[in-house]
């Protein structure tokens, strides 16, 4: 069952095409500028924030961090996990993702096994994702065991993101590392997007208004960003968040039309 939460993703999608949702890391943050960053996010029109990370943060500082941006925020909260450790109680919602190019059999079904009952208990709304790591791939292909899909073979992640939705799962979620050189190449976007029938994400590498309206244009239903909050300097976070923005807005009133496989053979 669809819960409110991504009922309200899929009508922000509908509505504005494409979407942006920051990414927090909380163990580069403290309560404090968490809520600040979080705050930023909403007033440039993020439609949600994520917080999760690559490394290990205690169950107690994550929640600390969570229930201050929750206070400072009127978006939803969606957690974005990297172990059972990345479970809050105070987000609404979670996206419950195997990690499709793991290595490891516990990235991609035994945390989810783990998890659920504490999920199941803090009523926390799960969202299926099948996550996928490329290229460079950074921390979060060291952390899960994952063996990044190079950018020159668009053919395996299209099959990875083709199973992840006859698996039922309800959104891909297209990572290139956070903080790598280079974000996933158009060429892929548009090649997944063309072919599987789920909302996209992409992130890893975004920094510039460029990159986020060529990813959109391509077909990126949200961009997720992470390196534009770096910043120390508060009014660059802004100016920042607001480029990215800025550039999903022009890649959505330009995108490309897809024609799905299954579309095609109905006609």
């Amino acid at each position: 069952m669809i819960g409110k939460v991504e009922r309200y993703l899929l009508a922000r999608i509908q509505e504005e095409k494409a979407i942006f949702i920051p990414l927090i890391d909380p163990e580069e943050v403290t309560a404090k500028s968490a809520s600040f960053l979080a705050e930023e996010g909403e007033k440039a029109g993020a439609s949600a924030i994520m917080v999760g990370g690559s490394t290990v943060v205690s169950s107690k500082i994550l929640d600390n961090i969570v229930k201050a941006i929750k206070e400072s925020i009127n978006i939803p909260v969606i957690l974005f996990p990297n172990n059972i450790t990345g479970v809050s109680k105070y987000a609404d919602a979670i996206w419950f993702m195997s990690l499709l190019n793991s290595a490891d059999p516990y990235f991609i079904i035994g945390a989810q096994v783990l998890a659920a009952p504490l999920i199941k208990k803090f009523s926390i709304e799960p969202i299926p994702l099948g996550y996928l790591i490329l290229g460079e791939g950074g921390a979060a292909a060291v952390v899960g065991k994952a063996h990044p899909i190079p950018y020159n073979k668009p053919g395996l992640v299209v099959a990875h993101a083709l199973a992840a939705q006859f698996l039922g799962m309800r959104f891909i979620y297209l990572e290139g590392g956070s903080g790598v050189s280079e974000p996933v190449p158009s060429d892929i976007v548009r090649m997944v997007k063309s072919t599987v029938n789920l909302p996209l994400l992409v992130g890893g590498g975004i920094r510039t208004k460029k990159q986020a309206k060529e990813i959109v244009r391509a077909g990126a239903d949200i961009i997720v960003a992470s390196t534009v909050l770096e910043d120390e300097n508060p009014e660059a976070v802004g100016i920042k968040t607001r480029e990215i923005l800025e550039g999903i807005k022009e890649g959505a009133s330009h995108r490309y039309m897809f024609i799905s496989d299954e579309k095609e053979e109905k006609d």
